[in-house]
């Protein structure tokens, strides 16, 4: 940002105009009911991940119904690492 762009800038946000845009700003924040914690992928590729995730519950909980050899305590960790792969450390 170039000097005369933030004198600019500065003047804008003391004035009165610049202090309704920051109010509409904050009151359409507040009604916000969902925050954007998904990192880099949209909420649609979220909605079906845990889609997937859902139907593989059932389907292990079939299979663990019927055969006892099945752990079920270590279900959610072989799930999520089948769905949505191994966990990727240092990546945010």
């Amino acid at each position: 940002m170039l000097r005369y762009q933030w004198e600019d800038e500065v003047r804008f946000c003391n004035s009165k105009k610049g202090e309704d845009h920051e109010c509409i700003g904050t009151t359409s924040r507040q009604k916000q009911k969902l925050m954007h914690i998904a990192g880099s992928k949209s909420f649609a590729c979220v909605a079906e991940d845990e889609e997937k995730l859902k139907d593989k519950r059932a389907e292990y909980e079939a299979i663990a119904s019927s055969d006892s050899s099945i752990n079920l305590d270590d279900i959610d960790n072989r799930i999520i690492t089948e769905v949505l792969g191994p966990e990727r450390y240092g990546r945010v």
